[in-house]
């Protein structure tokens, strides 16, 4: 495409089978050079992406959309306005500058090449860190079979240590795309610890994965040179924005800027409390919470409150599936703990339950008095093999690995249980999968 001015708006329109029926030069042009042609479904990801949100909300969305022509990287601010027939696209601002470089640097310049140019020392994955390619050297040198481990977590490889500041530069790493040195990690199929440098794999502005160095030594200077110096805490480098998120979410629900539709207000109320269970759930990552919040700061908490309370966070997740959330049992449950470490742990637990529920199907959560104070989270899912039954609360470690997730959100709720005098268990179940939180009584 000719790099010169365009002049805003540019339009475009999209059925609701996600088809480009009509289009402006420059977004007709953006489609062919992406191998499609007007009338095929739209073959620019993020422009698609944006009318099924809007369709699916029925509603207007202004969004910036980072995409790439042939020859130019490009930032869009797009409007995507659903009707009954489709979405009408107006570009309300386009600019396009020279490509980026790639931060692949010197691993060649696509996913494809890559994998044919995998070094020695190396293995690569995608951005999820599974495997997709693994050096023959690397497979003898740890008698792997690369037919088996493609497709793997590369946790399932390699076990990631934290250094001696509770640190583990792959997952800090992971969270900012950027690269990774010194992580040390211990060789699943063998005795021995291993060092692992990463390097992001970049491709049109898209981050792919990493290409990993595997190194023998100790994790702290295995090189002969100091070690790496870690990034700052997880939670230190998403807390502003974050809380910039919840700020204007507050000020959505609020109606801080005039008039605004209830279920709008309510819509911002959410976004609010979601980001901060995120600013939680990335303070129980990073070392700064590590030791555990400690005797004094637990309090009376009533449990069925709670439970409710995580129930709505998870509430849209099952609504897009279907998946009704049944909460029964006593009405009042008192215990101690802490209450956002609870409401935690609550949230993975009846999140992993939508997850893997069949659509339409019920997530049942039930509460018990006692001599301890317990929540039940019971789904009607494939259930966890009985070989799995100790792995899923190591961290990274995960049943089904397509099913999303870092594998930690297990091995997290059980730290934060056990630190307040309680447990995580998986109980015996004969359909399904069930867990229980236990804490204790008030």
């Amino acid at each position: 495409m000719a790099s010169q001015p365009l002049q805003p708006p540019i339009g475009a329109r999209i059925d609701r089978n996600g088809r480009l029926v009509a289009a402006d030069a420059p977004l007709l042009a953006l489609q062919e050079e992406a191998g499609a042609t007007l009338g095929n479904a739209v073959a620019v990801p993020q422009l698609a992406a944006l009318a099924r949100l809007a369709l699916r909300l029925g509603v207007t969305i202004t969004r910036p959309v980072v995409a790439a022509s042939m020859d130019e990287d490009l930032e869009l601010t797009v409007r995507a306005e659903p009707d009954a027939d489709g979405v009408t696209l107006s570009v309300e601002r386009w600019s396009s500058s020279s490509p980026a470089r790639p931060r692949w640097s010197g691993r060649g310049q696509s996913a494809a090449e890559g994998e044919e140019r995998v070094a020695a020392e190396d293995v690569i994955t995608d951005a999820s860190l599974k495997l997709v390619a693994i050096s023959p050297g690397l497979a003898r040198r740890f008698e792997l079979d690369p037919a088996e481990v493609i497709g793997q977590p590369l946790a399932r490889l390699f076990r990631p240590i934290e250094d001696s500041e509770g640190n583990l530069p792959m997952l800090e790493a992971l969270a900012g795309r950027s690269s990774f040195s010194g992580q040390g990690a211990a060789v699943r199929s063998g005795e021995g610890i291993v060092v692992l440098d990463g390097e992001p794999r970049v491709e049109d502005g898209r981050f792919l994965g990493y290409v990993v160095r595997v190194r023998t030594g100790d994790a702290a200077g295995a090189d002969g040179g100091p070690p790496a110096a870690p990034l700052p805490p997880l939670d230190d480098l998403l807390k502003e924005p974050l809380s910039s998120i919840i700020g204007q979410a507050q000020e959505i629900a609020g109606r801080s800027n005039g008039p605004l539709r209830a279920d709008y207000a309510g819509y911002g109320a959410d976004i609010a409390a979601a980001a901060r269970h995120l600013l939680d759930l990335l303070a129980a990552l990073s070392n700064q919470d590590d030791k555990g919040p400690g005797p004094g700061f637990f309090e009376p908490v009533d449990l069925a409150e709670l439970v409710l309370d995580a129930a709505g966070l998870v509430q849209a997740q099952a609504s897009t599936r279907g998946v009704i959330l049944d909460v029964g049992g006593v009405g009042r449950l008192a215990a101690r703990g802490q209450p956002r470490a609870i409401t935690q742990i609550l949230v993975n637990l009846i999140g992993n339950a939508v997850r893997f529920s069949p659509e339409g199907g019920t997530v049942i959560i039930t509460l018990d008095d006692g001599d301890e104070a317990s929540v039940t989270v019971s789904d009607s899912g494939p259930g966890v093999a009985l070989g799995d039954r100790i792995r899923i609360f190591e961290r990274f470690e995960q049943v089904e690995p397509g099913q999303g997730g870092a594998g930690l959100g297990l091995a997290i709720s059980r730290r934060l249980a056990r630190e307040m005098g309680g447990e995580v268990e998986l109980l015996d179940s004969a359909a399904g999968a069930s867990f229980r939180l236990t804490l204790p009584a008030a």
